[in-house]
């Protein structure tokens, strides 16, 4: 029988990492191993405080609730406000989700955006902005400036401030502007800020910071994630925060669907949360991964743009001789022949295809192979 149901999927992009796979191939077979500096996945251990954490809350053999722990939405306030200055937020603020990803992949979904409706991404963006927008059947255009969208009235825009791949931060002005148009219009404004906690080159504030939006969080979602600063990216360990009627209605949703994060995790969420020094001694081995990187690049002829923040190096290879003419995917094909795997910049959108995006997290061994290779 054939099924009179079209697949979701058939609407979709490519999976972006099912396209490099021949890179991959190339730099494992390199005679020293592959360095793989292509995805932003944590290598480094999980602190025992917060393992600790995840088997004392294993024992609890009942459903945990869709909302949280009051203790969970009680560090993740605690959080937001001693490590980013984010004030005027409370338990009714926050909703935990299994993951970041998962949580912007259905939110415009969850949050009603309707078919034909317009979801405004950034123009260089992390694919699952668009992935949810074309889940909800909604018209997806990428723009940096409010100003670009003329009188154009979108359903919700995502911002991406610290952004992956470019590691851009969008500056105090910027974000306010941002914040008084979509309010004027009636717009959401989703920000992903789950590398907040790891600028480098300049301070980079949440939509949720007064100094954007005066304490008055209407519209405004922020999304907070444990994976990078806590290594938790196994965890599936992320939260939501802002307005909270839109709270409300995403916790209404996911009650119904059952989209609960597991107690365990929400224990071990909890001790991340509380302790700032696992992020600080974290957030210093990217330093050092990332100076490293940096400078055996720029010595190899690379241009590094942005990457002011975040866990990646932004590059093209237009002062490599012979790379001058080459896109991203010849980029990827020269380093991987030197067994280095990266993500081209095309991942992201039409603007990033002559880009490079090199990720620092790699055990310190593996950077210094990286960097013995590019030199």
């Amino acid at each position: 029988m054939t099924s009179r149901l079209t697949p979701v999927s058939a609407g979709l992009p490519d999976f972006p990492w099912d396209t490099i796979g021949e890179a991959k191939a190339r730099a494992t077979a390199h005679p020293d191993g592959i360095v793989d500096l292509s995805v932003g996945t944590p290598v480094d251990p999980v602190d025992l405080i917060i393992r600790q954490a995840l088997y004392d809350a294993s024992e609890f053999p009942g459903y945990p609730a869709t909302v949280g722990t009051p203790e969970l939405r009680e560090a993740a306030v605690g959080a937001l406000s001693r490590r980013f200055g984010i004030d005027g937020l409370d338990e009714s603020s926050i909703l935990p989700v299994i993951g970041t990803k998962e949580a912007i992949a259905g939110l415009p979904s969850q949050l009603g955006v309707q078919p034909g409706d317009l979801v405004v991404i950034p123009e260089v963006a992390y694919p699952t902005y668009e992935v949810g927008a074309l889940l909800a059947g909604a018209a997806v255009r990428r723009a940096d400036s409010t100003v670009a969208l003329g009188p154009e009235s979108p359903a919700l825009l995502f911002l991406n401030s610290p952004s992956n791949p470019t590691g851009k931060v969008l500056g105090r002005d910027h974000l306010r502007k941002v914040v008084t148009w979509a309010r004027e219009r009636g717009v959401v404004v989703v920000s992903d800020e789950c590398y907040l906690g790891l600028a480098w080159d300049q301070p980079a504030l949440s939509i949720l910071d007064p100094a954007v939006c005066d304490g008055d969080h209407t519209g405004l979602i922020a999304v907070h994630s444990l994976s990078k600063v806590s290594n938790l990216a196994s965890y599936r360990a992320g939260f939501l925060a802002g307005d909270k009627d839109l709270i409300a209605e995403l916790l209404a949703v996911r009650k119904h669907a059952g989209m609960i994060v597991p107690f365990p995790v929400q224990g071990a969420m909890i001790a991340a949360l509380n302790d700032d020094v696992h992020v600080d001694a974290q957030r210093e081995r990217y330093r050092a991964r990332r100076d490293k990187l940096k400078d055996a690049l720029t010595g190899a002829g690379f241009t590094i743009d942005d990457s002011e923040a975040g866990l990646y190096l932004w590059a093209t290879a237009t002062s490599v001789p012979e790379l001058a003419e080459g896109d991203s995917r010849t980029t990827l094909d020269w380093l991987s022949e030197r067994g280095i795997l990266v993500a081209p910049g095309d991942f992201y959108g039409p603007r990033g295809e002559n880009h490079i995006r090199m990720a620092f997290t790699a055990t310190d061994e593996r950077v210094d192979e990286a960097v013995s290779r590019l030199s």
